[in-house]
């Protein structure tokens, strides 16, 4: 006969399931669970890190969000989020409510608006993982397996990869562990797995990340974004209120010094701020897809408004000159980073309202308009490679395909990034540059790229900056187009 033991837990006290009409008064609850539940693990790890093993385990537990529908009453079909397809509950769970407070404030407001019923706001069965709970803790660390006399599992939950995925935003069908359908687009165990992973490869928290995100893959950007940011904060009437950059240094005048860490992160980020979290980020992703991958995964659960690659490429074609603008219309993917999560059989389709944003902002820098814009600008297909010295193998076979798919230009980043807004349900969009044209002998030479860089980066980052002012003024409903909405999606962007 086997003998079965049974461990003690012990979890915070909490108040039962509630139905709420008013989303505030939801999102409250919201952070009161979740501050009752990171209080009680911080506590209980800093009482019990050191020592012999507790004769218990101690855990708390997410909060989640709750609805269930009974019709079939039709929403307004112009939106494409606020409201789910079939009667049913749909649920998620939730983490850091005082981060996204304004994102849950809208998207239950709109929940209960389009389907005349309450939340319920509760604690969920998805246990939170120690190390999440104590990451707002400065004083608190976690230490790595086998530096306590105990094993840390065996007292507290630890990250469970085995359900951080990507399934719902992937997949048809998802349903979670109690057979609810999904409310939002990640569970909070995946949000938390970002938020930590952002906050390791940027060197800033993402408390400081805006709705707009420019992605480059050049550090001389970064030094353009700062001298504007540096102007902008000198006229308080714009809005714009901090700059902040890797280490979560600021500065909120254009005279302040900014302190500048020993060593930069992997991918150095920098944010021009407004007070409602509209302004801009800048990230310098580095060279290849495999990075562009990487920092568009954690960014997605942030929910930014929109996102845009703004960095060089090769000129493909003889009519292209250095200097000159490529406006991705779409995509020849040949990353292959995405492969298992988007097959490349799957369109990525241009989006009309960041195309005209893009394009607007292009005239309005050259000062170019109409038909003389074809001077300096192209719109066709970008392909994304995953070599950086293709050049150097047998020409004959890419270059027949670059030319069968008609592309104006070849990077190594921007079909990921398109791709993973695609599949993010973010909206995206592509403004290149021509660095060099390697098809005509144009190569990339230090000399070149020095007056290049000093001719065309600024005008380039302004042209990038003016799209997401403009993508800026519209309204959340028209910038999130029904595009990226498959034929089963959450009610929660």
């Amino acid at each position: 006969m086997t003998a079965h033991f049974e461990i003690d837990v012990e979890t915070p006290a909490v108040p039962a399931h509630e139905s709420f009409t008013d989303a505030k008064a939801a999102v409250e609850r919201l952070k009161d669970l979740y501050r009752t539940a990171t209080q009680f693990l911080s506590e209980r790890f800093s009482e019990k890190a050191t020592g012999p093993r507790p004769d218990r385990r101690y855990r708390a537990f997410y909060p989640e969000i709750r609805v269930t529908t009974t019709s079939y009453a039709q929403a307004d079909s112009r939106l494409s989020f606020g409201h789910v397809a079939v009667p049913g509950t749909y649920s998620t769970t939730v983490t850091r409510p005082d981060l996204f407070e304004n994102y849950l404030c809208q998207q239950i407001d709109l929940l209960m608006c389009n389907h005349s019923v309450p939340v319920v706001i509760g604690i969920s069965d998805t246990p939170m993982p120690v190390h999440f709970a104590v990451a707002g803790d400065a004083e608190v660390n976690v230490p790595q397996e086998g530096c306590m006399e105990y094993p840390l599992r065996d007292v507290f939950d630890v990250p469970d990869l085995s359900t951080t995925n990507d399934d719902i935003v992937n997949g048809f069908g998802y349903k979670n562990p109690d057979e609810s359908g999904p409310l939002g687009p990640f569970t909070a165990q995946r949000v938390d797995y970002s938020l930590a992973r952002l906050a390791h490869y940027t060197a800033t928290p993402a408390e400081q990340f805006q709705n707009h995100v420019l992605f480059t893959n050049y550090q001389f950007y970064i030094e353009e974004f700062e001298a504007y940011a540096r102007e902008m904060l000198a006229d308080p009437n714009n809005g714009y209120t901090g700059f902040v950059g890797p280490g979560n240094a600021e500065i909120s005048s254009p005279n302040q010094i900014m302190d500048a860490p020993a060593k930069l992160p992997q991918m150095p980020t920098y944010h021009l701020k407004r007070a409602d979290g509209t302004g801009i980020t800048l990230v310098n992703i580095g060279v290849g897809p495999s990075n562009a991958k990487t920092a568009t995964d954690h960014i997605a659960v942030l929910r930014p408004h929109a996102w845009l690659m703004v960095g060089h490429c090769a000129g493909l074609r003889n009519s292209q000159n250095l200097g000159d603008f490529v406006l991705a219309h779409s995509y020849l993917r040949e990353d292959h980073v995405l492969d298992d999560d988007l097959p490349i059989w799957v369109p990525i389709p241009p989006l009309a309202e960041i195309q005209i944003a893009l394009e607007q902002a292009v005239a309005s820098v050259t000062k170019l308009e109409g038909f003389e814009l074809k001077r300096i600008m192209r719109t066709g297909t970008v392909a994304t490679i995953d070599n950086r010295n293709w050049e150097l193998r047998d020409q004959s076979g890419p270059v027949q395909r670059l030319s069968q798919s008609r592309a104006i230009a070849l990077d190594m980043e921007s079909a990921t990034i398109a791709a993973n807004g695609f599949r993010f349900r973010v909206p995206y969009g592509t403004l290149l540059c021509v660095s060099d044209k390697p098809l005509h002998g144009e190569l990339k030479l230090p000399g070149m790229a020095s007056d290049f860089y000093k001719t065309q980066v600024s005008r380039h980052l302004k042209i990038g900056i003016h799209a997401m002012e403009a993508l800026r003024k519209m309204p959340l409903e028209r910038i999130h187009s029904r595009k990226l909405r498959s034929f089963e999606e959450t009610a929660f962007l």
